[in-house]
């Protein structure tokens, strides 16, 4: 093979490498949408075999129909992650005092195991009446 064979092949290579790391670093960390939702904390636990995470739900009002016809209450899962104390101490008070909060989120483009069951990632919690 001659030298810029060799040299194009590895420059093609290097450019490949670097766009799949590139690409797979906007899935893993990147940011798909924010914003907000509003209602009642009605299930927060730490669960999982393997990557424990945190999960939750929140009643947004109103009710949904299923494929099969049955009508449940409306509810939002969301995740936290590990790390964030203060927000699991705000949502356990809120659930402890039934209060209603809005709950400002990040989602991200994928859901991975390790991070949580939603691509839906609270940042901030607000309490909107006492």
């Amino acid at each position: 093979m001659s030298k810029k064979i060799k040299r194009i092949l590895l420059i093609t290579v290097s450019v490949i490498l670097l766009g799949g790391l590139t690409f797979g670093g906007v899935v893993v960390f990147g940011t798909y949408s924010y914003g907000t939702r509003v209602g009642k904390i009605v299930k927060f636990s730490k669960k999982g075999y393997v990557f424990k995470t945190y999960e939750g739900q929140l009643n947004v009002g109103g009710f949904a129909k299923d494929d099969d016809g049955d009508i449940s209450p409306n509810v939002w899962s969301f995740s936290v992650y590990r790390g964030d104390e203060e927000i699991r101490e705000a949502i356990d008070h809120a659930m402890d005092k039934d209060l209603t909060v809005k709950l400002h989120y990040d989602e991200k483009f994928r859901q991975f195991d390790w991070r949580g069951d939603s691509k839906y990632f609270i940042r901030d919690v607000e309490i909107v009446e006492e």
